[in-house]
């Protein structure tokens, strides 16, 4: 096991090879795929995830949610933060 590097509001992430974001349509739900696996997100980590491109960092990510969202941009950074390192210790998104 590697020591990952923490992730910061500078980080950039991006999903691992075989995961993405799917809206299942028949369920009208999103739907975390990976292989062998599947997680259901809740709202708030699906507009979270689906700002998750490869190229915005996670404070990017804050700020926009911030602009959309009538919510203090610090519990959106605590929010996003959290995710993301729970999300990296899953393997399900890369730093």
């Amino acid at each position: 096991m590697t020591d990952a590097l923490p992730l910061t509001p500078d980080s950039v992430v991006r999903f691992a090879r075989g995961v993405r974001l799917q809206h299942d349509r028949v369920r009208d739900q999103w739907v975390i795929q990976a292989p062998e696996r599947a997680f259901l997100p809740d709202p708030v980590a699906v507009e979270i995830l689906r700002l998750v491109d490869g190229t915005r960092t996670l404070d990017g990510i804050v700020t926009d949610l911030a602009a959309r969202f009538a919510a203090p941009r610090d519990l959106i950074a605590r929010d996003v933060m959290e995710m993301a390192a729970n999300l990296v210790a899953r393997q399900v998104l890369l730093p």
